[in-house]
């Protein structure tokens, strides 16, 4: 052998007929099962691969190849071993130019083919599959750093390979953690050096070769059932998640939405599972990309943040609201699915397998949604008022579009209000805390919670109680930004008409109230200035003069309510701005109501069995807020206490008449009487309109009697009249109408112009002589 090497070294150009002299021996020798002459031909060619790497060696390789190739194609375990081993070292020859015309087809397939092996002999079994996946480890190490890598890159490979790999990962009893590659008993484990071989594929895969890299995962674990559990392609997706380069996960995002996509028919747990591998993808995206120069448009870029870390910035390829549309899309789908299965329940022969359809489907709602949660929930602010403003118009199901902005909205930490709560956002939120299901407005309430509170202050408030010390509580608070004044003297009519709205519900429960109490709470903490105080006090005055008027018969539960809301909030909003006189009258009236009205104080009337009164005394003004006193107290320099004696009146806006609510103005008829006159003098409709027109315009003082006093006046006239009389009085009325009604048609009905087409023209303007429809003569053509 020394003597071969020395020879071949030599005298390289003799290397090619050195190689077909041995692959020549080498196939005679297998062909007669003298595989001990096998191995020897394959140690020297082995040795002289290694030795010489001359220019003329390319001849040799394809010698040497050809024999892997006879050794492979043999059943003998050994001698599969014995190629795949030869085959290796070569791999790890660095070649100095590459080889134009050498292709790795059949060593793909075979390699392969010797992953899936089924012998009968387990030990015999894993050495052949674990000597396929160092091939295929091989042939990845060859091509890739080849120029011409694009070749192992094609679909027809990666569809060979990836499932090999991933098959024997499958063995593997402990997914969460990485198997050692030598076992126990000092035999390699095929199910670590698949993991091995996959990592170091997806490491070296290049921008253009990613989709053919996923694009196989997505079809092995669908044809394997493996979606629903889907332990192993949670696995997958993250060895794949933490083997890539980052900037190109969004190329796996993009793959498993589309592969959600063409599974929208398939079975809830399915989707399912799909779904929380889109979540486990872009959650590991988010942990650990790295920062980068962003060069695209800032709509289209994702911003994740992660704790304890400065938040990098990841680009996802697709637009924020594709991703959005996609997951929002599903969920529709979903509710669709578990509404149509819930309609079908009385006429399914099972009921059980109808509900664990529906409950499945849940699932999948919960799946995305929280999955839309963890994508909103690291977006900058700009792009979360984006998204919300998307899910409102884009999923049209009551209460499915609120727990969705739940999850977004969760954790928002906007600077300015106006960004975080842009008017098309706010207003069809709003439109939803008018339905009628309670839980819905609770939903509502605490979306909002989650955007203006910035500071996280709402644990510190839950539940409505009387608190006795807030300095205590040392709620974390910033002073009111210019921006936020803006957004107040401009949207806060709406939030109080929205609080005022929801409190006078017939369905609030316990939570709704609590709700409420923090919505108030946490305006006062983070918008609150000397403005906006002195209104939400009278919106507080307006709650009780609501419950006390009971003009829309509320429920005595509810108008406790509102007046337990009124006085914990009160009592907060007094201690909050430390204003002493204030908090002495507040404080009076709590400790008066604890001794003769206690079911007007949150502590009593949210208890079970609570007492509740058959009405409320509006002459016990001891057990009440009011408005002249709470103006003396903030008199002084701060406050526009003359405010205060105005009292407050919600907005009315088109959503009141469009709505099932009753509007709070009265419309007022006007009868138009058609005067004889086709035309009016135009100096009789120049009336001076001024303040005493106006007020005997709205008078409505004695309407009332005015109109009984006519209505018995025309009764009594036709009980007593003589019959001539009331016919003549009758047909009088009916000419009136004829006349009135001709009058009206030939000042709005101009029939067409006569076909003479003649013009006259008098006093300046053209007038066009026409005659009756039914007088003129058209063409036969044109009657039917």
């Amino acid at each position: 052998m020394e003597k071969l090497t020395f020879y071949a070294v030599s005298a390289p150009e003799k290397l090619d007929r050195i190689g077909e002299y041995l692959a020549e021996k080498l196939s005679r020798d297998v062909v007669r099962h003298r595989y001990g002459y096998v191995v020897i031909a394959m140690e020297a060619l082995d040795q002289l691969l290694m030795a010489c790497h001359s220019q003329s060696i390319k001849p040799f390789v394809e010698s040497f190849l050809r024999m892997v190739a006879k050794l492979l194609e043999s059943r003998e375990p050994d001698l599969q071993v014995l190629g795949t081993n030869s085959f290796v070292k070569f791999a790890n020859i660095e070649e100095d130019t590459p080889s134009y015309h050498r292709r790795y087809d059949f060593f793909v397939s075979q390699f392969s083919a010797m992953c899936h092996s089924t012998h009968e002999d387990p030990e015999t079994r894993t050495r052949i599959r674990v000597a396929g996946i160092k091939g295929l480890q091989g042939v990845v190490r060859k091509t890739v750093n080849d120029e011409l890598q694009a070749i192992i890159w094609e679909p027809q490979h990666m569809d060979k390979l990836i499932p090999s790999m991933l098959f024997n990962m499958q063995d593997s009893e402990d997914l969460d953690s990485t198997p050692s590659v030598v076992g126990q008993d000092g035999e390699e484990n095929p199910a670590a050096l698949a993991e091995n071989c996959f990592r170091e594929l997806l490491g070296r895969a290049a921008y253009g070769n990613m989709n053919n890299a996923v694009r196989p995962v997505l079809v092995h674990l669908d044809n394997h059932g493996l979606w629903d559990p889907n332990e192993f392609a949670v696995s997958c997706f993250r060895i794949i998640m933490y083997s890539i380069q980052a900037q190109h996960s969004h190329h796996v995002i993009q793959q498993v939405l589309n592969h959600l996509d063409t599974n929208n028919r398939t079975t809830p747990r399915v989707r399912a599972g799909i779904v929380q591998v889109l979540l486990e993808t872009v959650a590991i995206a988010a942990k650990g990309s790295v920062g980068m120069i962003q060069e695209s448009k800032p709509s289209d870029t994702f911003v994740f943040e992660s704790e304890n870390t400065t938040p990098p910035n990841l680009w996802l390829g697709p637009t924020v609201l594709e991703v959005f549309n996609t997951l929002l899309k599903h969920l529709r789908m979903s509710v669709d699915l578990e509404l149509g299965e819930s309609s079908r329940r009385n006429s399914s022969s099972s009921v059980s397998s109808v509900r664990g359809k529906e409950s499945d489907e849940r699932i999948v709602q919960n799946a995305i949604i929280q999955t839309i949660g963890f994508f909103g929930g690291n977006l900058p602010d700009y792009q979360r008022a984006e998204v919300m403003m998307f899910i409102m118009g884009k999923v049209p199901v009551y209460g499915t579009p609120c727990h969705t902005l739940d999850t977004v909205t969760s954790g928002f930490k906007s600077k300015s209000m106006a960004a975080a709560l842009p008017p098309s956002f706010l207003d069809p939120l709003f439109s939803i805390s008018l339905m009628e299901d309670s839980e819905l407005r609770q939903l509502v309430l605490e979306i909002l919670h989650n955007i203006i509170d910035r500071h996280d202050n709402r644990a510190k408030l839950r539940g409505i109680r009387i608190i006795p010390n807030v300095s205590a509580l040392k709620f974390k608070r910033e002073k009111i930004s210019k921006q936020d004044i803006t957004f107040m003297k401009k949207h806060g009519q709406q939030l109080y008409r929205h609080i005022y709205l929801g409190c006078k519900e017939e369905d609030n429960v316990h939570k709704n109230f609590e709700l409420l109490f923090t919505t108030l709470a946490i305006l006062t903490i983070e918008l609150a200035n000397e403005e906006v105080v002195i209104d939400l006090i009278r919106l507080s005055m307006a709650l009780q003069e609501m419950a006390l008027a009971n003009e829309e018969n509320m429920p005595m539960f509810i108008r406790c309510g509102i007046m337990a809301l009124v006085a914990a909030y009160l009592n907060f909003l007094s201690k909050m701005i430390a204003h002493l006189p204030l908090c002495q009258h507040v404080s009076k009236v709590i400790e008066l109501r604890n001794l003769d009205a206690p079911y007007l104080l949150p502590e009593h009337v949210f208890r079970d069995k609570c007492q509740l009164p058959e009405s409320l005394d509006k002459n016990d003004r001891q057990v009440y807020f009011q408005a002249s006193d709470m103006a003396e107290c903030l008199a002084g320099p701060g406050y526009n206490v003359e405010r205060l004696s105005i009292p407050y009146v919600p907005q009315v806006t088109d959503e009141d008449r469009l709505s099932r609510r009753k509007s709070f103005v009265d419309t007022i008829s006007l009868q138009v009487d058609i005067m004889s006159n086709s035309l009016p003098d135009k100096s009789l409709l120049a009336e001076e309109i001024t303040f005493e027109t106006l007020k005997k315009a709205i008078d409505t003082t004695g309407l009332e009697e005015q109109e009984r006093e006519k209505r018995r006046q025309v009764m009594e006239k036709f009980q007593k009249a003589p019959f001539e009389e009331i016919a003549a009085h009758c047909e009088s009325k009916a000419n009136m109408l004829h006349d009135r009604l001709a009058q009206i048609f030939e000042l709005t009905i101009r029939p067409p112009p006569s076909p003479s087409g003649v013009v006259s023209i008098s006093t300046g303007h053209t007038q066009h002589p026409s005659v009756p429809v039914y007088e003129m003569k058209f063409p036969d053509l044109c009657v039917y």
